[in-house]
């Protein structure tokens, strides 16, 4: 019986420790503000922003940050100014349009990512020495009408001289792939880890970046409403210099490295395809050193897209971009 106590005591005892310890890491975890983000789509391109999760930069800032896979940059911002999420990440054009359309509490650009396009021209044969010259009386598949991947390809084409272009728009992003191996097209424009995984397979080549083609642009970036920057500073300070600290780790450290704290962000790629493919975006030059939006690459995306026929007017750099939370 007396043995029975002492159990009985003792198992009382863990389960006082338990509960102390349960209500101490919740203590911890109530401290962080739950901030929710809707990403255009979830890629190897925008490796920072898992960086930053992976390596608790967030939570240094006092950040808990949820991202919820929202496919289409008018999707995202559509859920930012609903305020289903609080920020919003996708290309900065989304946010030129919403502020063209009249919108009051428009979208303001706080914090950059990617300083170019991410996807890559993929050759059903193989070309030595490729020029757009290539492309002339093709069929290339170029993903969305208005989205900047069509946009920048043809301000690059234009820039090079090149006509008698037929670009499919047809096809929606997840198929465009799928599209080409069926036989669709000469050529596709695919982000990673598409464009590896078809030269793997045999179904293409890369033959050239569209990012080194287009040049710098605020490819995407990181928006609030305007109201949400003004009434929670500290939350998009915060959340800006997670992403600065991730901006830097990336570009301090060797591709390899980088891949085995992403390998839990992207269990379907292995461990090799994902550092050669981290590896080809920092050769590509993909990220911005710092969040910061210079003036110049704003006006590189509106000439991109007037180039398109895709922008009515001009929209001002101090009311969409803000430095103010830059370090």
């Amino acid at each position: 019986m007396k043995k029975i106590i002492i159990s009985l005591i003792a198992l009382l005892i863990i389960i006082v420790i338990t509960a102390i310890c349960i209500s101490k890491v919740n203590k911890v975890d109530s401290k962080l503000t739950k901030v929710k983000v809707a990403e255009v789509t979830h890629s190897m391109f925008y490796t920072p922003q898992y960086l930053a999760d992976a390596l608790g930069y967030f939570e240094e800032e006092g950040l808990e940050v949820e991202f919820i896979l929202t496919p289409g940059a008018d999707k995202v911002t559509s859920a930012v100014l609903s305020g289903d999420v609080e920020i919003g990440f996708c290309g900065s054009e989304a946010t030129i349009y919403v502020y063209n359309q009249g919108e009051k509490d428009y979208l303001v650009n706080f914090a950059g990512l990617t300083k170019r396009d991410g996807s890559f021209i993929v050759s059903r044969e193989k070309i030595e020495d490729f020029t757009l010259k290539d492309l002339e009386r093709k069929t290339v598949i170029g993903g969305r009408q208005g989205g900047m991947p069509v946009m920048t390809f043809e301000w690059a084409l234009k820039e090079a001289g090149v006509k008698n272009v037929n670009i499919d728009t047809s096809i929606e992003f997840a198929s465009m792939s799928g599209a080409f191996i069926g036989g669709t097209g000469d050529f596709v424009n695919l982000f990673e880890p598409n464009a590896l995984q078809l030269e793997q397979e045999g179904y293409g080549y890369v033959v050239a970046s569209l990012g080194e083609l287009g040049g710098v642009v605020p490819y995407t970036a990181y928006n609030a409403r305007k109201s949400f920057i003004e009434e929670n500073p500290e939350i998009i300070q915060g959340f800006s210099n997670a992403i600065n600290k991730s901006l830097k780790y990336t570009l301090e450290n060797d591709a390899d490295v980088i891949a085995k704290d992403l390998i839990d962000y992207f269990p379907d790629t292995s461990l090799d395809d994902l550092t050669k493919i981290v590896e080809r975006y920092k050769d590509n030059d993909s990220w911005f050193k710092t969040t910061e939006i210079k003036e110049e690459d704003y006006n590189h995306i509106m000439e991109i897209m007037e180039s398109s026929n895709a922008l009515d007017k001009k929209a001002p750099y101090d009311k969409l971009v803000t430095t103010e939370f830059v370090k």
